[in-house]
């Protein structure tokens, strides 16, 4: 079996280190810094399944204008690190055409196909399964949109329609006593919602990503990897230190900190941080049975084990910005005008980094030049949600399967 070094140890790079690992492989994983919380350990700890749609599409072109007015909203723009984000910006847009909308759809749809399979047979692998048999960690709630005006739900009906047409997600709306009856701790005013049945959780995003390490031991490496070097003998992976070893294959699944790596290959990548923010409130006195999502200001409150957790939103911004944890508090407010329940203070605040490509899919596939390097990155905010399936498609690339063609690095060459 071969040597793989996995560069990358958050859950995309822990989930295929599992998966190669149950299959006899000698892995490896690389991560800069282990003690941070990752993008996808900090996330509203959904299994976004019906969440096929890029977030390039033009509904949320026609929106962006407004939503810059406020420095607080669903999106958010630095913009002293404009010139930067420009190139990426511009694809975004270009992606945004309708045409593109549909293949985008349909590419993450038929993605998502088995993504709940996988997430079972990565449990299994990584020895999450319960006395009982089971991925106990996974269950499924459903979600339910709410809709603050009866303009607002019109206007995301055909993004529901194109997900039912193109993913075979069901969906049902409802009025606003409808969902206080499914969810009676919901307040407040709005118009519309709807109940998407196909959305499951976990039970703790950073618990299913220590359950994956745990099965890692002392193949879980802190170091920042510099670059990969590939050579007649295999690929080199060195270290900012200076140092280095020789793998037969690598793994690259380092998030926004891929495209680094991948510039040093001879590739070029448009890989932006699509930043979030949260709070996590424990034992706050509200009972959600499912993952509340305030579709027209772009956060979710969802029920943990680690607590109520209330975040989204988006901020385009350098890897390196400080956070800025104002965003945190405006969402926790604005959750308070439909839960009023929830405390005005206490609770731990977060920012998490999502790796994000123009068109919202993420590149999983091989180098085109040297097949011994995969790459797996740029998941955006569907990180959790894919991890397993990335995992089973990295394996099948590291054995010679083909890759899924809309997903590889060729098309931003």
């Amino acid at each position: 079996m071969a040597g793989i070094a996995i560069i990358g140890g958050g859950v995309i790079g822990c989930a295929a280190a599992a998966w190669l690992a149950a299959d006899g492989h000698e892995v490896m994983v690389y991560e800069r810094r282990p003690e941070d919380r990752h993008a996808s350990s900090g996330n509203a700890g959904l299994l976004a399944f019906p969440e096929i749609t890029p977030l390039a599409r033009p509904g949320v072109l026609r929106s962006v204008p407004r939503w810059l007015m406020d420095p607080l909203g669903p999106l958010a723009l630095r913009w002293r690190d404009l010139p930067a984000l420009t190139p990426w910006l511009l694809r975004f847009l270009a992606a945004a055409r309708a045409e593109r909308v549909e293949r985008s759809t349909a590419a993450l749809g038929e993605l998502m196909r088995g993504a709940l399979g996988d997430h079972q047979e990565l449990a299994r692998r990584a020895g999450l399964i319960t006395t009982e048999g089971r991925a106990g960690h996974l269950r499924q709630t459903g979600a339910i949109d709410i809709y603050d005006t009866e303009a607002g739900f019109r206007a995301a009906l055909p993004e529901w329609e194109l997900r039912r047409r193109l993913g075979g997600h069901a969906f049902e709306p409802l009025t606003p006593d409808q969902a206080r009856a499914l969810v009676p701790d919901l307040q407040g005013g709005f118009a519309r919602a709807v109940l998407c049945p196909a959305y499951w959780m976990v039970d703790s995003p950073l618990g299913v990503l220590r359950g994956l390490r745990r099965g890692l031991g002392d193949r879980l490496v802190a170091g920042a990897v510099s670059s990969v070097e590939p050579g007649a003998e295999g690929v080199a992976v060195r270290l900012a230190d200076g140092t280095a070893r020789t793998f037969d294959k690598v793994v690259v699944a380092a998030g926004v900190w891929s495209r680094e790596i991948v510039r040093g290959l001879g590739l070029k990548v448009p890989l932006e941080t699509e930043r979030g923010y949260n709070t996590t409130i424990p034992e706050a006195p509200v009972r959600l049975p499912m993952p509340v999502v305030f579709a027209d200001h772009g956060f979710v409150a969802s029920p943990l084990s680690d607590g109520l957790r209330i975040g989204g939103a988006v901020e385009l911004a350098a890897v390196d910005a400080p956070a800025n944890l104002a965003r945190a508090r405006a969402l926790r407010r604005k959750a308070r005008a439909y839960l009023p329940a929830i405390p005005e203070t206490g609770g731990t605040e977060w920012m998490g980094r999502r790796p994000s490509t123009p068109d919202s899919l993420p590149v999983i596939g091989a180098h085109p030049r040297d097949r011994r390097i995969v790459f797996a990155f740029g998941h955006g905010h569907l990180g959790l949600t894919l991890s397993a399936t990335t995992a089973r498609l990295a394996a099948g690339l590291l054995s010679g399967s083909p890759a899924p063609a809309p997903f590889g690095i060729e098309r931003f060459q």
